[in-house]
């Protein structure tokens, strides 16, 4: 139970269907160094205490801070450091949510972890599990869940995922919930409601370089870090546009010389758009994907599904368990795909898995 309202109404429909229930709030992060800015996680905690207690369930706050800093900070810092873009919440998922809570709920005796996610799980005859996206296609929060594993899979719980958001808010209204007025939270937590630009300039040091323009190599300014960028940023970057109105926007980054590749942001800027791009670290929800075949993918968190060739390396097959890498050919090229973002893969609904850009 995280204080808000889709993990709050997760317990009450959990506790109206019989089930013996206990919430949990995972305290991940404190800002204990100043830097970071309004997390309001002890506000959070006391929601979820009350929430608890107005549905009549044990409630208790469970200390995850050591292996968050470890498994997902880390994670994002090394990612930015090494100049790529990564994704802390599907790791947050698979490494604590799935990972680490769901050991510590095994060890005191629970069966499976329930969240808030707006996703569906489908159990089969021969007890593996499907993760299909949720009711509120606006909401759906699958994307998320791509580097799940079956085991994670058959030990999750998705209470709300047939439900869409007004039907939850009338839910959670109905039955006098704390939090059935609360806004939906934005972002990462840790962060608060500090930019990650702010964020990231506590924790790596500046490694300045120069702005270029790709095609022609012009100098066109100077950055701070390749840190600070992605593929695909158009605000921000610190450089004007020309008298066409045409915005910059970045295409690339050079290791090299430190340097920040930019072009005008079109159909004909290089490096933009991709028709094809490798994927490695593949995860699969069921069983991997064996052989080339035409499947969906999303290619970050509501985009919608495209159609795409996936060609696993014949020298690690599929990737089961975690590994393997593949060739994706896009039928329709796509934006801004950035080296250690998420691919999630699916099969219409049903979620197959995911992996992450080169």
């Amino acid at each position: 139970m995280s204080g808000g309202v889709d993990s709050s109404v997760a317990a009450l429909v959990l506790k109206r269907a019989g089930l013996d229930v206990s919430g949990a709030y995972m305290k991940n992060w404190i800002n204990e160094d100043n830097v970071i800015g309004d997390c309001p996680w002890q506000q959070d905690i006391e929601d979820a205490r009350a929430v608890a207690e107005q549905i009549g369930i044990p409630f208790r706050v469970v200390n995850l801070m050591e292996e968050y800093r470890g498994r997902v900070v880390a994670y994002l810092l090394d990612g930015y450091k090494n100049g790529i873009t990564p994704n802390p919440d599907v790791m947050c998922n698979r490494e604590i949510k799935f990972g680490v809570f769901l050991a510590w709920a095994r060890e005191h005796g629970f069966d499976a972890v329930a969240t808030g996610h707006y996703a569906r799980r489908v159990e089969h005859a021969d007890g593996s599990c499907s993760i299909i996206e949720g009711a509120d296609k606006n909401k759906d929060q699958t994307y998320f869940l791509a580097m799940l594993g079956q085991e994670q899979a058959r030990a999750a719980r998705f209470p709300i995922g047939g439900l869409p958001k007004p039907e939850l808010r009338r839910i959670a209204a109905e039955a006098g919930l704390a939090t059935a007025a609360k806004k939906d939270s934005q972002g990462i937590c840790f962060i608060g409601q500090v930019r990650m630009q702010d964020f990231l300039r506590q924790y790596v040091p500046d490694e300045p370089g120069p702005v270029v323009r790709a095609g022609d190599g012009r100098v066109l300014g100077a950055h701070r870090g390749l840190h600070y960028y992605t593929i695909g940023q158009r605000k921000g970057i610190g450089i004007p546009s020309n008298t066409d109105f045409k915005n910059y926007v970045v295409v690339g980054k050079r290791a090299e010389d430190r340097a920040l590749l930019v072009a005008f942001d079109g159909p004909e800027a290089p490096g933009l758009f991709t028709s094809e791009v490798r994927v490695h670290s593949l995860s699969w929800v069921e069983k991997p994907v064996a052989g080339s075949r035409w499947i969906e993918g999303r290619v970050r968190y509501r985009d919608p599904r495209v159609a795409l060739e996936f060609i696993p390396d014949e020298e690690n097959g599929a990737g089961e368990g975690g590994g393997g890498s593949a060739t994706i050919r896009f039928r329709e090229p796509q934006r801004a795909l950035a080296p250690g973002q998420i691919l999630a893969l699916y099969d219409g609904e049903r979620l197959l898995g995911g992996g992450v850009y080169v």
